[in-house]
Order: C-alpha cells, then sequence, then structure tokens
C-alpha cells in the first residue's frame, strides 16, 4: 500500500527574533507559506505533523486550517542542535560540512547528524507504519527533513541540503518502509 509524505521545510524566517524554538517567518515567509498551503490544500492530505518549532507549525498552519485538521507535534522532529553555545555562521556552515563527512561529528555540547537522524527516523518509521496508505504532511527544518530522506536514500546529503530553499516541499512515496520516488514539488 502506498503512503505519502510530504516534506514541508518552514519558510524564511528572521535570525534576530526570539529563539530557535520561537522565531517565526519574515513577510516574505509569510507570503510563501500561502502558496504552499494553495499547493497541498489539493493533494487529499489525511494528517499533518510538525517540528515544534513556530516557523515549522507555521508553515503548515493555513494548511491544518483549510482541511480542518490537528497538528500533531512531534518534539523529536525539531532540528539538530549544533553547539552549547552560540556560533559564528562560518563555523556552523563548516561543521555542517564536516557533518556529512562523519555523521558522528558534533561541537562541544550539539549533536551529530547520526543522533539527529535516528530520533527523526524513530518518529517516522511508526507514522509510516500506522498510517498506511494515507497521505501526511509534516512541517520540518533543512537538515532534518535532508537526514530524513538521506535514511531512505544515501544521495539526499549535503549538497541537497545546499540546494533547498525557504520553503521547500518533497513528495516522498513509500510502499511499506520502502522509498519508492522522491518529486520536487515547490517551485520559486
Amino acid at each position: 500500500m502506498k503512503t505519502i509524505i510530504y516534506m514541508v521545510r518552514h519558510g524564511e524566517s528572521p535570525y534576530n527574533e526570539g529563539n530557535e524554538r520561537t522565531r517565526g517567518l519574515t513577510p516574505k515567509g509569510k507570503i510563501d507559506i500561502e502558496k504552499v498551503t494553495k499547493l497541498l490544500v489539493g493533494e487529499g492530505i489525511d494528517m499533518i505533523i510538525s517540528s515544534p518549532y513556530t516557523r515549522a507549525i507555521l508553515s503548515i498552519k493555513g494548511l491544518a486550517e483549510h482541511l480542518n485538521l490537528d497538528i500533531k507535534v512531534f518534539e523529536d522532529l525539531r532540528e539538530r542542535h549544533f553547539a552549547a553555545e552560540i556560533i559564528e555562521n562560518a563555523e556552523l556552515m563548516s561543521s555542517i560540512r564536516e557533518s556529512f563527512n562523519d555523521s558522528n561529528y558534533t561541537l562541544p555540547g550539539g549533536e551529530s547528524n547520526a543522533d539527529c537522524q535516528k530520533r527523526a527516523i524513530a518518529v517516522l518509521k511508526p507514522i509510516l507504519k500506522e498510517h498506511e496508505g494515507k497521505k501526511i504532511a509534516i512541517g520540518t527544518h533543512g537538515l532534518v527533513m535532508t537526514l530524513m530522506m538521506n535514511h531512505f536514500d544515501p544521495a539526499y546529503g549535503l549538497e541537497f541540503l545546499n540546494q533547498l530553499k525557504k520553503p521547500d516541499i518533497y513528495k516522498m512515496l513509500f510502499e511499506d518502509l520502502e522509498l519508492k520516488e522522491i518529486t520536487r514539488l515547490w517551485n520559486d
């Protein structure tokens, strides 16, 4: 039986507003998310889940309202925690590159790609089993989305992550727990 997952990477978010959990969307992000809703509203989505971060929830909230569905929030779909302390963008990008060379690499107090992937897949696999034959939208983040997709197809790595947009949408077609096809739906 075919199950479809729509990975919805959040819209543009201001880095200087709130913290990782509470950052919302920029004005451009809000406009783009209206387009996400219009794009997905006719897909026949049965369930909507999300990371607990505000920007991910806001990116699928309009869709949930249009479809009269609740958003089920899963803590383990949160973005990867990079370090115990705030780091500069150049160090973050270097750390991300190194994480794709060594999935266990991490900065002090941070989380590795391997650990992040493990916790996200521990959410996704039961959803695929329990909601077989359904269409499920997931409000997510670029790195977490890449790592979930990478679990099923190693071709999704750093190069894929680097070309993602905010927002972005990928449709994943599964038969049981086997990934059969991935299609990009977002056109910016």
